[in-house]
């Protein structure tokens, strides 16, 4: 069986070396956001558990599942690309929230609408960004069961917090956010 090229040198060192990069400044958002009061219902551990989950299953299937045929170079720098960029984007947007990028669902009365960057197109583009992310990592172990273990997961955990963000955003901010959600989508510019 061949192995996932994360596991096979030099590929090894340019998927960890990625993975690291991306995933690093993640830590410190989580830290931040401990004992912070939220009107969250669940979708931080949601999001955790899920995420942590799938990427050990995508990992361990990736062992087990024949890889991509021959396209699986490709594929895996195209996964190293796709990790980059969905972090270039997640990095983008705590720049542009600052103090209000929180990995639970915290809003305040104070808080006004953001509406420059990346979220003058859309709501989320951190998390279409870390979608990116993940369906980087999935390419990157080579094979399409690992791929849509953590886009499946990605997709149903985000759309969960969608929900949850969206309704306290309403709730809190009131016409100014419902404004702006008639003027933006929520993931892809023009699209969804």
């Amino acid at each position: 069986m061949t192995h996932p090229l994360p596991f096979v040198w030099p590929y090894a060192a340019a998927f960890w070396i990625a993975y690291l990069w991306a995933f690093a400044p993640e830590f410190g958002f989580m830290r931040r956001t401990k004992g912070a009061t939220s009107t969250d219902s669940g979708s931080l551990r949601f999001i955790l558990f899920g995420m942590q989950l799938a990427m050990f299953v995508a990992f361990f299937v990736s062992f087990i599942v024949k890889p991509f045929a021959s396209n699986r170079i490709p594929l895996f720098w195209a996964g190293i690309l796709l990790m980059i960029l969905g972090s270039a984007i997640r990095r983008h947007c705590f720049r542009v929230l600052g103090e209000y990028f929180t990995y639970a669902v915290i809003v305040s009365k104070e808080q006004k609408v953001i509406d420059r960057g990346a979220y003058r197109w859309v709501r989320h583009p951190s998390y279409s960004g870390g979608t990116l992310m993940f369906a980087g990592m999935g390419l990157g172990l080579g094979n399409w069961l690992s791929l849509t273990l953590l886009l499946v997961m990605t997709i149903a955990a985000y759309g969960y917090r969608v929900m949850v963000e969206e309704r306290a955003l309403v709730e809190t901010i009131g016409d100014p956010y419902r404004e702006y959600m008639k003027r933006s989508k929520r993931f892809i510019p023009f699209v969804i």
